[in-house]
């Protein structure tokens, strides 16, 4: 079975790019929802924001409206935080802020600027309170280990916290932290170091909206 999943996920990620979002998000769900969710986050550098987005994939029908759902949410984000990177992963959102952009370097304290980003990303999820918010925070290989982990964690809350604030329920937010053990680029230059410290967030369909979309009550 592993066998036939790490293919399907081969197959995706080789011909995704004539797929438009909710294409993608149909066939990854009709992959094997969890199982390749794995099987691609180890594929693509083990990143488990990506993974996590494959796996909440439920595929077929109601996949196609939770995709066809999310676009509009990737497209409002994406209109709201020019500076940060939204992309559409399966039947889910994945959004990346470069670390640089929310917080001075070695600190976690919110600049005034990243607060007003934040504020227009909370204002948005709020908008659409069917999903759930995977938040991850990374660094680069500079510094020790635990070093690393610490800020990751420290940044990732930082963010965690002022999106509650900003009245985002807690249940919707799932907290995560990985210091520099899931870089997205080689850490052989500064340019890419920049790239790897991030704050990371997948956003997904809840129950509720999975429901609806089975029934085809998702709109």
């Amino acid at each position: 079975m592993r066998k036939n999943i790490v293919i399907v996920a081969l197959a995706f990620l080789t011909g995704c790019k004539s797929l438009n979002s909710t294409q993608k998000g149909t066939g990854i769900g009709v992959a094997g929802g969890a199982a390749a969710g794995a099987a691609i986050g180890k594929l693509t550098g083990n990143n488990t924001a990506i993974g996590a987005l494959i796996g909440a994939a439920v595929g077929g029908s109601a996949g196609y409206l939770i995709g066809r759902h999310m676009d509009k949410q990737a497209e409002e984000l994406k209109q709201a935080i020019p500076d940060a990177t939204v992309e559409r992963v399966g039947e889910g959102i994945n959004l990346t802020f470069n670390s640089g952009l929310l917080f001075k370097l070695n600190s976690a304290e919110l600049s005034n600027e990243a607060k007003q980003e934040l504020d227009k990303v909370a204002g948005i999820l709020s908008k659409y309170d069917d999903t759930q918010i995977l938040l991850e925070g990374h660094t680069d290989d500079t510094g020790s280990d635990e070093y690393n982990m610490k800020l990751s964690e420290r940044r990732a809350r930082a963010v965690s916290s002022y999106l509650e604030s900003r009245n985002l329920p807690a249940s919707r937010l799932n907290t995560k932290w990985y210091g520099e053990s899931q870089p997205k680029f080689p850490n052989d230059s500064e340019a890419n170091r920049e790239k790897n410290r991030r704050v990371e967030l997948a956003i997904y369909a809840n129950e509720e909206m999975k429901k609806d979309a089975e029934k085809g009550e998702l709109k």
